[in-house]
């Protein structure tokens, strides 16, 4: 059959749930500076479980998100604590890789507060040069609109890794990015500079056919990791949201998680995983109907 790749399900989420703390703008941050021995063991959890690869909780280590928390100067601290652990729980599995995330600038599902091309593209790539030499890909996730696109992978550019850009779409119109843009917009995007695969992520799983279905003739590997959220609530849009204003769903366990993504994988989808609120248990269940299905997990 076909050769799947695996991505692990959502590390935020289950940090935030593991640490038991009070939630805070910067999510699962914080937990690197207390508690980095969680990160390793989220990561090894899911490595256990059948995911190929680790994707960094470096989400939200971004300088403007870590500026207004007074934590700018932990940047390069906190980018090696998701660094090493990310290696320990692989170096523990013995095997996998590890996925460099890069998450929006400013905030997430906020379009509207991108910065100008350039300015993003700076920061970016620094980022990437700090984290190049101990990845194997770069992961840009959850990106909103087209300028978003477009900031991020200029400033993936100058890396020879593999850089795979995923988009996250209107939760009631997965033909839309969630700027309102339409998807198909991303086409000139990717053509000029030229990603190794298109996801769409932190989306409705309902809405995810229709992105692939606009993805895939586009003519990358496509792939998908939807979240478990209710909706994208009007309190998670205000400045420096806590994830308490997000509500997790409660029809979305591995079993129903599992269904739609094998639909993802039937229609073509050669990457797939979980983003917030789905958990080892949905990546467990996933990974065992990929192997029943007779699809080789690599």
């Amino acid at each position: 059959m076909t050769q799947i790749t695996l991505l692990d399900g959502s590390i935020g989420q289950e940090l935030v749930h593991r640490a038991g703390a009070r939630p805070t703008p910067l999510w699962s941050t914080s937990v690197m500076l207390d508690r980095p021995e969680l990160v390793r063991a989220v990561h090894g959890d899911y490595f256990d479980v059948g995911a190929t690869i680790a994707t960094t909780n470096t989400y939200c280590v971004l300088r403007d998100r870590l500026r207004p928390e007074g934590l700018e100067d932990h940047f390069a601290d906190l980018i090696e604590t998701a660094l090493a652990e990310a290696e320990a729980a692989r170096d523990a599995h013995g095997g996998g890789q590890i996925a460099g995330s890069l998450g929006p600038l400013r905030a997430s599902y906020r379009p509207d507060l991108c910065p100008p091309e350039e300015e993003a593209a700076a920061a970016y790539a620094e980022h990437v040069q700090m984290m190049e030499r101990r990845v194997d890909l770069f992961l840009i996730e959850t990106v909103s609109s087209i300028l978003q696109a477009r900031g991020a992978l200029a400033g993936c550019a100058g890396t020879k890794l593999p850089v795979w850009l995923s988009v996250s779409v209107d939760d009631e119109d997965g033909t839309r990015l969630r700027s309102g843009e339409a998807l198909s917009d991303l086409a000139p995007v990717v053509k000029e500079f030229q990603p190794d695969s298109l996801l769409v992520n932190c989306s409705r799983p309902e809405a995810i056919a229709a992105a692939l279905d606009i993805l895939t003739p586009l003519g990358l590997p496509t792939g998908a990791y939807a979240n478990g959220f209710t909706r994208i609530s009007d309190g998670f849009l205000e400045d420096r949201p806590t994830v308490d204003a997000l509500t997790a769903r409660k029809d979305l366990g591995p079993v129903e998680y599992a269904d739609f993504a094998m639909g993802w994988v039937d229609a073509g989808a050669t990457i797939v995983g979980g983003c917030c609120e789905v958990g080892p248990a949905h990546i467990a269940e996933l990974a065992r109907r990929l192997t029943a299905a007779g699809h080789t997990i690599i």
